[in-house]
């Protein structure tokens, strides 16, 4: 029997912590949330701004998205969507359980910049 085993089984039990829980904990303990919450901001710009396969490039800083898109046309087309896009972004990272909203460093999107 492994030693790690006999130290594990003797030991009193805890609570229990859900995964659900464990994984941001673990997320922020490690220093992990910038960029974390950084792949969660583009993962949400692919998933509400509908112009995925036209996008080229994403850049975030400061609270700023900045996106490259292939088509002038479309880039026209999503600058009047702006503002609907951007409430669109901030409430699908609301509800995104592993982008942290306490992040001094990269929290929510306070503005879109087409390019």
């Amino acid at each position: 029997m492994p030693e790690t085993y006999r130290k594990i089984k003797g030991t009193p039990r805890k609570e229990a912590i859900p995964m659900g829980d464990l994984i941001p904990l673990f997320v922020r303990s490690r220093g992990l949330s910038p960029g974390l919450n950084t792949q969660r901001i583009f993962a949400a710009w692919d998933e509400v701004s509908g112009v995925k396969d036209f996008t080229l490039r994403r850049f975030f800083r400061d609270g700023k998205l900045f996106v490259t898109l292939s088509s002038s046309m479309v880039r026209s087309h999503v600058e009047f969507q702006k503002d609907s896009i951007l409430s669109s972004v901030n409430a699908f990272l609301e509800k995104d359980p592993l982008f942290d909203k306490t992040c001094q460093r990269v929290g929510m999107v306070k503005e879109i910049i087409l390019k």
